[in-house]
């Protein structure tokens, strides 16, 4: 009988401390026998605490770091996140299977995650998960203490097109499954196979994408993208300019051909009434009303989570608070 297949993280984090250890010890918790991260700046509390962990791996990505990359640090962190990614699965990933996230994604099994990936035929070579993501609480309706109350979305483009639109009245029409980032989810990648890298939502092998990535439909992607106005408005411009609203960015696929990009989005909402109507969207469509958890209900899409990340990280790193 095989034993259950080791798996682990790898992310690229720029973070307070707090945020880097909840990300380790959630994943930890989860059974990770690796979580790898690369500090895209130095953190000295962080990088101590995941030192002295026998099951985390730190690497500050300075100067000298990227000048041993030959070709140098890349300008935008995109590019670093694949380059780290890549080298950690190519040179010591010390599992067998590495998924590539963020430090604001947390994975939610709903079976052990080495059990999910044991299942999987040989054959495999990369698996999704699927993304939820979290809402803000409304402060006329909290949810129990400890939950947050998530948003999915259909996976077929055609319904998540119809669901999108009826769950989301005013903005429906110009979002993607209601999500304001990606609905592509993760991939865990099976480890071991030559001329692999890893990019932000897809492995390739020998330079080509993994067309058909097995789906881990037991297990989602917790996404902490905007489940509070206060650390959204203040991530904002910065994903405006060079982040997951950049307008470099093409614009979803609709069914129906018609589509803006999260950029257009935002740039038309801020001219017609400035950092007001961006509350009013941050309303309608990132926050737990009772109204939008009913829509969301209806087409069995919300999800109530429990992350309890304080409780984990003062498990695994008693030391770092």
């Amino acid at each position: 009988m095989n034993s259950a297949p080791t798996w682990g993280v790898v992310a690229t984090i720029k973070a307070p401390a707090r945020y880097i250890l909840n990300f380790a010890a959630h994943h930890l918790d989860l059974g990770a026998h690796r979580v790898h991260v690369f500090l895209d700046e130095d953190n000295a509390q962080a990088r101590a605490a995941l030192k002295a962990h026998p099951r985390c791996r730190v690497t500050v990505t300075d100067d000298a770091y990227w000048q041993r990359r030959n070709k140098g640090r890349p300008e935008r962190h995109q590019p670093r996140q694949t380059a780290n990614a890549t080298r950690c699965y190519r040179h010591n990933p010390q599992v067998d299977w590495l998924a590539h996230v963020d430090v604001d994604e947390f994975l939610w099994p709903g079976a052990p995650v080495a059990e999910q990936l044991a299942a999987l035929p040989d054959t495999v070579r990369s698996a999704r998960v699927r993304p939820i993501e979290a809402l803000a609480p409304d402060p006329d309706d909290l949810p129990p203490e400890g939950t947050i109350w998530c948003k999915g979305h259909a996976r077929q483009h055609s319904p998540r097109r119809t669901q999108t639109i009826a769950i989301y009245p005013t903005y429906g029409e110009h979002l993607n499954g209601g999500f304001l980032s990606h609905v592509a989810g993760k991939v865990f990648v099976r480890t071991g196979i030559e001329k692999t890298s890893l990019r932000i939502h897809n492995a390739f092998f020998n330079r080509a994408q993994d067309p058909d990535p097995a789906r881990l439909d037991d297990m989602r992607l917790v996404h902490l993208h905007g489940h509070s106005w206060d650390h959204w408005l203040k991530l904002y411009r910065f994903r405006m300019a060079q982040g997951s609203y950049r307008d470099s960015l093409r614009p979803a696929p609709m069914p129906d051909g018609v589509a803006l990009t999260m950029n257009q989005l935002f740039s038309m909402i801020e001219a017609e009434g400035g950092e007001t109507a961006l509350a009013a969207f941050y309303r309608e469509v990132c926050t737990a009303t009772p109204e939008l958890r009913v829509r969301l209900q209806e087409h069995d899409q919300l999800f109530s989570v429990r992350l309890d990340l304080d409780a984990k990280r003062r498990h695994h790193f008693p030391d770092a608070d």
